[in-house]
């Protein structure tokens, strides 16, 4: 009997091993150490803590900066202020009226102007206006009452018709002198003179006395840039002076010569010979606006002289930031080298010392501007100034400040480079 048995499985094959050892591995790649970094917003805070810790030594030492800066601020406001004031004037006047008057010459004239000086002036081709100015000797007064003493400085003054427009002058108040009220008792005042009198207006009629003559005040006249003596006058009639006052010919004192503006210089050459054409040497002919120009080169020559003084408090300033950045820099031994060992670098160490001596002049260059700008607006408006502040002025001293403050700032901050971490964490 056959029995019947089950198969056997076969055996999994088994691999062989590898007589040899195999290769190692391949080992990770090493990672270099990260290089220490000092983002822009990191230096500014370190370089602003010690400007924060210590205040009181901050404040001071920006004083020098700031003192430097508002004195260049301030004389350049200043200078672009009473520049601005004198170019208005020099507008105003217009650089194409003249001013004629009798002068000493050599003995031959009279030292007068002819009485015929107005009208052979007025024959010249190029002249589009002239007028005639005399001084009256009389008084002023509000009432008769008054004794003849009290004048409040007014003076008197005789003019025609044309004088207003030839002078490019306004008025407050009224009207000027006509055709009509130049014969008769009429007078025109001053702003400054109006002003000693008490009379704001024309209105009421009211009258002053002038040389035992009551006259009319028929109008005010705004201050007059050409001719500023007429801000404390009383002006008449030239008929009404001879007739009311004088009971004589008046011969013209000052004329006031306008002409075309290519003209000036040819008109100026032939006024003495038509004014007086005997002595031509005694007649005075000058430019109004010459002498606001030569005002506004002198002032260009004292701005230099300012700005030079303003510089060196400037340069002050800057020695005194960098002996305060070096006792810095001594008194913060113990925190470069702690720096220095937590891994910063010496230009880490540099930045940081840098930046805190910008940042120390920056402060003082922004309240030097400031307080330069303030002093700039209010002088000029107390001499009635319109207030300019050049931009050059205040970026300038902005600029100049930082420039101070990184030249003040590098030895400093190379000294503190320079440290040894342990010699500086042993220094304390």
């Amino acid at each position: 009997m056959t029995v019947a048995t089950a198969p056997v499985p076969e055996k999994p094959e088994v691999p062989e091993l590898p007589t040899t050892r195999p290769a190692s591995a391949p080992s990770a790649p090493r990672v270099a150490p990260t290089r220490s970094r000092l983002r822009a917003v990191d230096v500014l805070r370190v370089g602003s803590l010690g400007l924060r810790t210590r205040r009181l030594r901050t404040a001071l030492s920006t004083l020098g900066v700031a003192i430097g800066i508002a004195a260049m601020v301030g004389v350049l406001g200043l200078s672009a202020s009473s520049q601005e004031d004198l170019n208005a004037k020099i507008r105003e006047l217009g650089t194409n009226l003249l001013e004629v008057q009798a002068g000493q010459g050599f003995g031959r004239g009279s030292g007068e102007l002819p009485d015929t000086a107005v009208g052979m002036v007025s024959r010249i081709g190029p002249v589009t206006a002239v007028s005639s100015l005399t001084t009256v000797d009389a008084t002023v007064r509000r009432t008769d009452a008054i004794s003849e003493g009290i004048t409040g400085g007014i003076s008197v003054f005789a003019a025609d018709e044309g004088l207003l427009d030839t002078l490019h002058a306004r008025l407050l108040d009224g009207r000027w002198l006509d055709a009509a009220t130049s014969a008769y008792p009429a007078v025109v005042l001053g702003t400054t003179a109006a002003t000693k009198l008490g009379i704001v207006d024309v209105a009421d009629g009211i009258r002053v006395y002038i040389g035992g003559q009551w006259f009319a005040v028929i109008g005010i006249i705004d201050h007059v840039t050409a001719a500023e003596g007429l801000d404390r006058a009383a002006i008449i009639g030239i008929t009404a002076a001879e007739t009311f006052i004088v009971g004589d010919t008046l011969a013209p004192e000052t004329i006031y010569v306008r002409t075309e503006d290519d003209e000036v210089d040819a008109v100026r050459s032939v006024l003495g010979a038509t004014v007086n054409p005997a002595t031509p040497e005694e007649v005075e002919v000058s430019r109004p606006s010459d002498a606001l120009a030569a005002q506004e080169a002198a002032s260009d020559a004292f701005t230099a002289l300012f700005l030079g003084l303003g510089a060196v408090a400037l340069l002050v300033g800057g020695i005194g930031i960098a002996n305060v950045m070096v006792i810095a820099v001594i008194e913060r031994r113990t925190e470069i080298g702690l720096r220095r060992a937590l891994g910063a670098t010496r230009a880490h160490v540099r930045r940081q010392f840098l930046t805190e001596a910008v940042l120390l002049a920056g402060a003082g260059g922004l309240v030097g501007v400031l307080l330069g700008s303030a002093v700039t607006a209010v002088y000029a408006r107390s001499q009635h100034w319109q207030v300019v502040i050049p931009p050059v002025a205040i970026g300038g001293g902005l600029v100049a400040a930082i420039v101070i403050g990184g030249l003040a700032g590098i030895y400093p901050a190379g000294r503190a480079a320079r440290l040894p971490p342990t010699e500086a964490l042993r220094s304390n």
